[in-house]
């Protein structure tokens, strides 16, 4: 990013969006990079241009609400550090999350943007819309936002929600947000100028379309010789575009051709275009890629049993995680924590209610003692001092900026603090090869013809020896869309196998009588259990994080624990047997 900021920094944009949302989570759990680093470089590299984050209301940048302490805090730091424009979003609308980020960004001299989620349902009508964007402004809100993740919005509903919102009173700019998925984007865009929209968002053209936004040099150049003119150069975009198409090349084995393609049928399950691209890497991690449109069905089905929630983080995550496990266990047999908190109201209240048999099913049948009413920030203790406290007992406080990163994210956090991240990829190694594991998954994208394991054993002129030709050993195995480097080695009449990232415990031990299973890929995160422990059918061994979800690992018979071959920290892959009871 750097070296074009320069050239980023000529155009004019009302703002350009570095920060929050996932830009905070990648760099501390996939690149072994301060996020608070990153931002304080792109602060001195952008000097003119006003810098914008995202922010989750009172998720700030993660998944779940924090005390307003914490949110406090965070809005200050990111103030100094150089961001001007809060864009924030509460995933479901609801204005009770939005108050204390908003009153924060006002109180330290910030431009707060208050952002309301847009998505389709019998409930979400263009006067809601226009009501709930009046209120932002009514809260004190300098611009407002509508925030259209998964690319819906049609022409007819952007332009009457944009004039409702001026006709009705609305004073503060507006701001159109839309992904490309469906294809209507530059349609809707056309609308909203004839509306008199007061900003769009586009994303430079090598980082466009599909499930990202519009290209910023063809909103530019329709715009041209009309009113809404942004007077911007042209040939300068077209040289950013220059940059950035290196960039893309460099970082190919990312691109994923689903998330490239114009997709209508998100009409119907209402899939992000964030969610969507995450939705194919976690199919694949999860070793069921061919559940794509399965899930996608049972995506649109989970949403409206549950209240017709946004599509956006993290009720996303929610919904799209609740839909894999339906697919993939039978529909709420297992029940992510975070699914029962949302059914809770720990999240804040859904857009429609939620049918009793919904409830009885995720929290069971005396779900009504355990819904709450009030605002969830509510009932959580503040955490400031105490998470301060904790980082500088062990000696890890350097900056107060740590005390944030620990607090948003207790394990990654912690785990980047200590030193012991690993960056999945550094730039010098950059465009992966072919072979490369990492690209692997990009290949069966475009390719979904290739056959799912690869053997590739030693050439034969490297066994040139005298007498016969010895048994490989050596092998890069490929298991959906995974590579690993396999050593075999002979012993009697069998083999052991070992080395590169191959998980030893599943295969040795996936005969075990009374073994207990993963039923996914992920991080355990808490054992439960301790070898002669009594357990029982259903009692939750282990606590999993799975696509970014907390999933407790369930024991299917009665008896007592022999082995336990985990650890807190260890991953694990779909199938696994982490334990044995009998």
């Amino acid at each position: 990013m750097l070296p074009v900021c320069a050239q980023m920094d000529e155009i004019g944009f009302f703002s350009l969006e570095i920060w929050g949302g996932a830009t905070f989570d990648v760099p501390i759990r996939f690149l072994n990079e301060d996020p608070w680093d990153r931002l304080r470089k792109l602060r001195e590299a952008i000097p003119n241009s006003k810098l914008q984050m995202l922010e989750r209301a009172m998720n700030i940048v993660a998944y779940r609400n924090f005390p307003d302490d914490v949110v406090r805090k965070f809005i200050h730091h990111a103030k100094v550090n150089g961001i001007d424009v809060f864009r924030i979003f509460d995933a479901l609308n609801d204005p009770r999350n939005m108050r204390v980020p908003i009153e924060a960004t006002l109180e330290e001299g910030g431009h707060a943007q208050g952002c309301i989620s847009y998505t389709i349902s019998p409930v979400h009508t263009v006067e809601r819309y226009v009501d709930q964007l009046l209120n932002l402004q009514k809260m004190g809100c300098q611009s407002v936002c509508i925030k259209d993740m998964a690319g819906m919005i049609s022409p007819p509903i952007a332009r009457d929600i944009i004039s409702g919102f001026k006709e009705s009173g609305g004073k503060v700019p507006i701001n159109l947000h839309c992904h490309m998925t469906s294809g209507m984007t530059g349609m809707a865009y056309w609308a909203a100028c004839q509306a008199e929209v007061d900003i769009l968002d586009t994303s430079i053209s090598p980082i466009s379309g599909g499930t990202g936004h519009m290209p910023t040099e063809s909103v530019v150049a329709g715009l041209q010789g009309t009113p809404w003119d942004t007077g911007y150069d042209l040939a300068k975009l077209v040289e950013i575009r220059k940059y950035f198409m290196d960039v893309v090349r460099k970082y190919r084995h990312l691109i994923r051709l689903e998330a490239l393609r114009i997709d209508p049928s998100v009409m119907v399950h209402q899939i992000p275009g964030g969610m969507l691209s995450n939705l194919v890497s976690q199919l694949e991690l999860q070793g069921i890629p061919d559940k794509y449109e399965q899930v996608l069905h049972e995506t649109a089905k989970v949403r409206e049993e549950l209240g017709y929630p946004p599509l956006v983080t993290p009720t996303s995550q929610v919904v799209g995680v609740q839909a894999v496990m339906n697919v993939r266990f039978g529909r709420y047999k297992k029940v992510p924590e975070e699914t029962k908190d949302y059914c809770r109201g720990l999240y804040g209240r859904p857009p429609a209610e939620i049918r009793p048999e919904i409830m009885e099913a995720v929290l069971g049948p005396k779900w009504k003692d355990e819904v709450i009413e009030c605002r969830p920030a509510d009932l959580i203790e503040p955490e400031w001092d105490m998470r301060r406290r904790e980082l500088d007992d062990m000696g890890l406080l350097k900056r107060e900026e740590d005390v944030l990163t620990y607090a948003l994210y207790p394990k990654v956090g912690l785990a980047f603090l200590k030193g012991e991240a690993k960056a999945e990829f550094t730039s010098d190694k950059l465009p992966l090869g072919k072979d490369h594991p990492a690209t692997r998954a990009m290949v069966k994208s475009f390719f979904p013809e290739l056959p799912d394991v690869y053997l590739e054993v030693e050439p034969p002129e490297a066994r040139k020896v005298a007498g016969p030709a010895p048994i490989p050993t050596q092998f890069n195995v490929q298991v959906d869309g995974e590579a690993f480097e396999v050593v075999v080695e002979p012993i009697g009449g069998f083999m052991t196998v070992s080395g590169g990232g191959a998980a030893p415990a599943a295969q040795s031990k996936k005969d075990l009588p009374g073994g207990q299973k993963t039923g996914m890929q992920g991080t355990i995160l808490k054992v439960n259990v301790k070898v002669g422990d009594r357990v029982q059918k259903r009692q939750a061994l282990a606590v999993i994080e799975a696509m970014k979800m907390e999933s407790d690992i369930l024991c299917d018979i009665d008896g007592e624990v022999k082995q336990i071959f985990i650890k807190a920290g260890d991953t694990v892959k779909s199938g696994e047997v982490i334990m044995q009871i009998l």
